[in-house]
């Protein structure tokens, strides 16, 4: 593998919206390629992706041009592109597939990178899946891109360990390091067109569903650790899990990660509530909340919550019947009478 030298040459595009494309283009700023410009998000439509940055600050810092654009793919841009004739464009962190058009203009060809170890887990918020269906380890992919979704050649492939304690922003911030290391090793090599590619195995992929804020419901029949590798999979940045308690949407930040002693109690029963936070029962063993709150409020600590709240020992969540449950695993289509939202 090579590293891009001080003094290398090409013109480079970078497009990126979201918390990986920050670190990718810090590393290569730290590089002599010329980047022509930043193409990014509108600051209106920034709430959109969950985990967008802001890269003008980053851009303007260094001299960069920053252009932001809702459609990447509309002629306008496409004739934008041509105009500013890049050797390759970077494409890190954002949320639409480039068109036929846009992949054609450069001629070193566009480089993207995808939060898995692919073919495995195609599509959107790949880590996020990866938590919450009990994985221990996801990777970065750095891949020629072509008009399909996520399925053009591999350049080069990382691992990323999933550990108990993580979160979906540890682990993405790991991804996205991942990321900027490959772009250091191989952006020489695409430059000059000598860097590997590897043509991927479709047949052995799958295609993850796109998540949606209310697909956070929380289903407490469900073993103690899978109930918090869901919380953690959902958490800041994403919309985050959430049950229903007394009526409320009650969003649930954190928790401890459960062991084989933990005690019983019945699924979504408070069976302890102590400095430590609120232990909540599920299908096997329990659960210790530790951060929680209100819908639309900030993260708090869950004793805290619980005791401005009035939750009292033995109130329960309230259960979720099987056909949502399912649905928001990504098994099944949404059930036309889905409860997500506080009565």
């Amino acid at each position: 593998m090579t590293s891009v030298a001080r003094g290398s040459t090409g013109r480079l595009l970078f497009v990126g919206a979201v918390h990986e494309a920050e670190p990718a283009l810090a590393a290569l700023i730290d590089t002599s390629v010329d980047i022509v410009e930043v193409l990014t998000m509108p600051i209106a439509q920034g709430s959109g992706p969950s985990g967008y940055v802001d890269l003008e600050p980053l851009a303007a810092a260094h001299g960069i041009p920053v252009r932001r654009t809702a459609n990447i793919n509309a002629v306008e841009e496409v004739e934008h592109i041509r105009q500013l004739a890049p050797d390759v464009i970077v494409v890190v962190g954002w949320t639409r597939l480039l068109g036929a058009d846009v992949l054609a203009i450069p001629p070193k060809g566009c480089i993207g990178f995808h939060a898995s170890l692919l073919p495995r887990f195609r599509g959107r918020a790949p880590v996020n899946w990866a938590i919450l269906r009990g994985e221990r380890e996801t990777g970065n992919t750095m891949m020629y891109l072509n008009v399909g979704t996520d399925t053009g050649d591999i350049i080069d492939q990382h691992h990323v360990a999933i550990e108990p304690a993580d979160t979906c922003a540890s682990v993405y911030r790991r991804v996205a390091d991942a990321g900027g290391k490959m772009l250091r090793e191989h952006l020489t090599a695409i430059l000059d067109g000598t860097a590997p590619r590897r043509p991927q195995e479709r047949s052995n992929g799958d295609v993850l569903r796109k998540r949606t804020p209310a697909m956070g419901i929380t289903d407490w029949d469900r073993p103690a650790r899978a109930v918090h590798d869901w919380i953690r999979a959902l958490t800041i940045p994403y919309p985050g899990a959430f049950a229903f308690w007394a009526g409320h949407k009650v969003m649930l930040w954190a928790s401890d990660v459960p062991d084989d002693s933990e005690r019983f109690g019945r699924p979504g029963e408070v069976i302890a509530r102590d400095e430590n936070g609120v232990r909540v029962g599920t299908a096997h063993g329990s659960l210790l909340l530790t951060s929680m709150s209100m819908e639309g409020s900030p993260p708090q600590g869950a004793f805290q919550w619980a005791c401005e709240h009035g939750m009292e020992l033995h109130e329960r969540f309230e259960s979720v019947d099987g056909a949502t449950a399912r649905w928001a695993l990504g098994l099944e289509d949404a059930p036309v009478d889905i409860h997500t939202e506080a009565k």
